[in-house]
């Protein structure tokens, strides 16, 4: 059963997740077992590709299949490119996605979009708040 509580997981949680474990691969298995709804859009999925493939030297091939395994997982959409109250452009397309995905949360570790605490009805979480804020099974 899919979980009516939507999430979007930004750029740097999902890193945390597949490289380093820890909170944020919690939430991703918690994804995984559809205990919440993931949403995501392209230009988020190719964000991550970019910082994947430059910062950590992931192959092309890696690339594509955690690309294809999160596409599974996260419902996609395509924001409009609409909102710039922030200094940071990415941090913008990740509010746009959150905001068009119709999320209950935004789970960062960038502290710009920490800051806002909440956007349009969305709360803006680190990992570690969400999970004691949010019931997940083990």
């Amino acid at each position: 059963m899919t979980s009516t509580i939507r999430i979007l997981l930004d750029t740097n949680v999902i890193i945390s997740a597949v490289l380093f474990g820890g909170n944020p691969r919690i939430i991703l298995e918690a994804i995984r077992k559809k205990e919440f709804t993931a949403v995501t859009s392209t230009v988020l999925l190719s964000e991550l590709a970019d910082v994947l493939r430059k910062k950590f030297s992931f192959s092309q091939e890696s690339m594509t299949a955690l690309d294809m395994q999160l596409q599974k997982l996260c419902v996609l959409v395509s924001p409009p490119k609409s909102i710039t109250i922030l200094a940071d452009i990415p941090d913008n397309r990740v509010l746009e996605a959150a905001v068009e995905g119709e999320c209950t949360v935004i789970i960062t570790g960038d502290k710009e979009l920490l800051a806002l605490k909440i956007y349009q009805h969305v709360r803006i979480l680190t990992p570690d708040i969400f999970l004691k804020t949010y019931t997940i099974s083990h």
